[in-house]
């Protein structure tokens, strides 16, 4: 009987260390579906930039500082997708903000060239690049709410206790950062 009571116990810790252990796996495997789903939108993005510079380019050449600079921005976002960190979010944020900063000054020069917003093709890329905000918003926001589940879970005591055993540690959100908070505007008037 003296002996059957620490096993009991020994019995439940080693349960309470796989359930915790379990819902960490399975917290962290949803983040990391979470980032792969911002990770398609911006791969989308990317796609979709070097279509809207052509456009653009075909009826404002001339607008060659504008046209490279989103292409540069384009050029560091895909960089540091390829390059990533150890989750592959590494800058990724700042990259990403300027990217669209760079698309807004794009879409500011295109209000110019009356030719340009009605080119079907050029319609198009703008309605496909509003849709792709909105997805990479939502997508985004998924991510950070799951990584918030995971940091909550992982934070929290006893939790801690199990995560710090087994090398979990606290995410990063994802964001855009500095200026770069607003979607780039895509309304012509």
């Amino acid at each position: 009987m003296v002996l059957q009571i620490p096993l009991v116990v020994i019995v439940l810790l080693v349960i309470w260390f796989i359930l915790i252990y379990n819902r960490i796996v399975s917290l962290k495997n949803q983040a990391d579906q979470s980032w792969a789903d911002v990770d398609v939108e911006l791969r989308r993005r990317h796609d979709l930039v070097g279509n809207l510079v052509e456009a653009v380019r075909g009826y404002a050449g001339h607008e060659r500082e504008t046209l490279d600079a989103v292409t540069e921005a384009r050029s560091r976002a895909v960089a540091l997708r390829e390059e990533g960190g150890p989750d592959g979010r590494a800058g990724r944020g700042a990259a990403e903000g300027a990217l669209a900063a760079a698309l807004r000054q794009l879409l500011a020069v295109a209000e110019q060239y009356p030719n340009l917003k009605a080119n079907e093709n050029f319609l198009a890329l703008q309605a496909s690049l509003e849709e792709l905000e909105r997805a990479i918003e939502s997508a985004r926001r998924r991510f950070n709410l799951r990584v918030r589940r995971f940091n909550v879970f992982v934070e929290q005591f006893p939790n801690n206790l199990v995560a710090g055993t087994v090398g979990a540690a606290s995410r990063d959100y994802f964001g855009a950062e500095g200026d770069h908070r607003e979607p780039p505007g895509v309304r012509f008037r």
